[in-house]
């Protein structure tokens, strides 16, 4: 009768544990999604302002043809990504392209002086600020999700619920390559 009450008790604690633990993972996933909600307005924000800014910039850069394709280009790929992996490998993409529309446009101060290309340049500039801030909530999101997976004995559960450690929303091998290098001071 004992040994009975032990098995009954050992069961609803597993019981427990299990719905606890598959609570916890379900918590954390929707969490990361909710955060991925966030960035993609930023995202949807600033794919609608490219043009814009793209098309403010043609009369000035006709033979930077080059650079504009790219920036309309990565655009384009971000804004048919479908999962959150492909959103962040092409947001990135999207980013390195920016860069380098960014360091083409010095070479032409009338267009930086250009009032619409200013505005939206500011424009721009708040929306990387905001999803700045908004990628680091989704990351915290996708740290939390992946330790809560990775730590035992939920690493166990997650495998039978098919709870996987998730992708990080970082700078991109290009950006990483170009931060790792020094800058070029020029007097």
């Amino acid at each position: 009768m004992t040994t009975t009450y032990i098995i009954i008790g050992v069961s609803v604690l597993l019981i427990i544990f299990l719905v606890s633990a598959y609570n916890r993972f379900v918590t954390y996933k929707n969490n990361r999604e909710n955060a991925f909600a966030d960035i993609d307005v930023q995202l949807k924000q600033r794919h609608d302002l490219i043009p814009q800014l793209i098309g403010s910039v043609k009369g000035y850069m006709d033979h930077e043809r080059e650079v504009l394709t790219r920036v309309t280009e990565a655009r384009n790929k971000a804004m048919g990504a479908s999962t959150i992996s492909d959103k962040i490998k092409s947001e990135n993409e999207l980013s390195s392209a920016m860069s380098g529309f960014n360091i083409q446009v010095e070479a032409y101060p009338d267009l930086k002086a250009s009032e619409g290309f200013l505005q939206l340049q500011d424009e721009i500039s708040d929306i990387e600020n905001k999803l700045a801030s908004s990628r680091r909530y989704f990351n915290s999101a996708t740290r939390e999700l992946n330790t809560t997976i990775e730590k035992f004995p939920n690493n166990m559960v997650a495998g039978i619920f098919g709870f996987k450690t998730q992708e990080m929303f970082d700078l991109g091998d290009n950006q990483r390559v170009a931060l790792d290098k020094s800058p070029k001071v020029k007097f």
